[in-house]
Formats: C-alpha cells, structure tokens, sequence
C-alpha cells in the first residue's frame, strides 16, 4: 500500500468521513420537554446508522483502498472506486432524506422534533464525501497528489558519502564483487567500479556495444525519476497486461529507451516498459 498515491480528493473524502463517524455520536434531533429527556444517536437507529453513517464511511474507505492499493479487486464486476464513490452518492441522498424527516414514525401525536446536531453535522459530511469523490474523477485539481514526490538528494560535497537507499536518487551503488564496507582506491568516485587486476586469468575487457545486436543505444544514460500520476507497467516481451504499477512520490530507475517509453526499474527488482512518460520527474 502507497499512500503516496492518494490525491487531494482523497484528502477530502478521508477528512469528511471522520467528520461523519464524530456526527454519528451526536444527537439526532433537537427538541425540548418530557419527550426529549434522552435524545437518541445514529447508534439507536439501525437504519439510519446503516444507510446513512456507515454507508458512506464504508464507501470512503473503498476510495482510498482503490487508489493505494497496487492492483485493487473488483466486487460483483466493479472497481472499488466505483462501488465507494455509489456509496458516497447514496449517503448523501440517504442524509437529505433525514434532515427534512429526523423523527421518522415518531412525528404522531403533534411530536415534530427539529435536526439535531448529528444529523446537521452528518448531513455536511455527507455533502463534501460525494463532492470529494466525484471532484476526484472530474476536477483536476483533486487530481493532483496529496503528497508530492520528494525531492533529489543533494549535491554532496567532495569526499562526502551519498547517503540514500534504493529507490531514491543518490544512493551509492556497489562495484560488482566488492564487499560492503571495503575501502575504495584513492580518487575513485563513490559507486564508480573498480579496474579489474590484471592476472593469469584476466578476461578481456568487453568492447563497445553493437546496436545491431540489440543492445541500448551508446547515448542513453540511465536516470531516476518518478511519475505524477499512477501508471502501468508493461512486460518487456510486449504482453498487453501489467506486471506492476508506478505509483507518484516513489523514485524508479530508467534503464533503457525503448521507442517513446522507457524500461523501468521497480525496486523489487522487476523490469517493464513503461509506455506513458509524459510529465515525469528527472532526479
């Protein structure tokens, strides 16, 4: 789960169900004399708690579950999103209902109590949860992530050791053979490999690469960067189904320029073409 992947609609959807559970506690309708000496909750009434309260912080959890997870499953043949963001609508629908209503059956014997606090406060949340989710699918603004990537390390003075993990630009990268914690020769660069020893059985060193054998083009450079929004990652034999999801705020590696996409590096290791790179962040 990457809650970097959450967008500003999110933010709102997340904000307007917690604003919904505290109404739920809160008294449903207002009113004064003998009959009122205990003002009930959402808690007292099952039906308004299920199709009211619970429906839309229900479908508020299925919105966020659709954009954090990796590959979210579907329910009855819909995405996650979309059943939460029908929840989100029915809530509201069901709150409009109880605010012109509040007591229900018991409005007989001249009983016709006002909203209470719960159902006012209830009755808001449930207006900016369904504004929050469909602004999400609709509004670019809401599009944009709530948390933004972070940025490159930087510039570390000369001798200094990058610090960093993989995943993240500036990381210090091994020589092929080396021990962790083995000191580099004086003046070699830090993640720069080693010249090999000459010996008795020193390979010949590997010439140029051939760009008929299939091999990246000389001029590519492999950099970091990181995607704006969630995007697919294709299997390099060309299948049309991803193996893996770019999700913004995570650094990945580009290794090789195939066509207009990029062969990216995932941190567990993986490799895809990722086909959209527009808009992409360089480190």
């Amino acid at each position: 789960m990457n809650i970097r992947s959450l967008t500003r609609g999110d933010g709102v959807v997340i904000g307007a169900a917690v604003l919904l559970f505290i109404a739920s506690f809160l008294g449903t309708f207002d009113c004064s004399g003998s009959q009122c000496d205990d003002v009930p909750t959402a808690w007292d009434n099952g039906s308004l708690l299920l199709g009211f309260y619970l429906a839309g912080i229900i479908g508020a959890a299925l919105i966020v579950l659709s954009r954090a997870l990796p590959q979210p499953p579907k329910v009855i043949g819909l995405d996650l999103g979309q059943l939460g963001v029908a929840l989100t609508l029915f809530t509201a629908w069901s709150a409009l209902g109880a605010i012109f209503d509040p007591a229900g059956p018991l409005n007989a014997d001249g009983f016709s109590p006002d909203s209470g606090t719960g159902l006012i406060l209830g009755f808001i949340a449930a207006l900016a949860l369904a504004a929050g989710a469909v602004c999400t699918l609709l509004v670019p603004v809401f599009k944009a992530p709530l948390l933004g990537a972070p940025r490159p390390a930087a510039p570390q003075p000369y001798g200094m050791q990058p610090q960093g993990g993989y995943g993240y630009p500036g990381a210090q990268q091994q020589p092929y053979g080396a021990q962790p914690g083995q000191p580099q020769p004086y003046g070699a660069h830090a993640g720069a490999p080693q010249a090999a020893q000459p010996g008795p059985h020193a390979a010949p060193a590997p010439g140029p690469a051939d760009a008929s054998q299939g091999g990246a083009p000389s001029d590519f450079a492999p950099f970091w960067f990181a995607v704006p929004v969630a995007r697919p990652l294709y299997g390099e034999d060309g299948s049309p189904t991803p193996i893996a999801e770019l999700a913004p705020g995570t650094w990945y590696l580009a290794v090789e320029q195939r066509g207009p996409g990029l062969v990216a590096q995932t941190q567990d290791g993986r490799r895809g073409v990722l086909q959209d790179t527009s808009g992409i962040q360089r480190g």
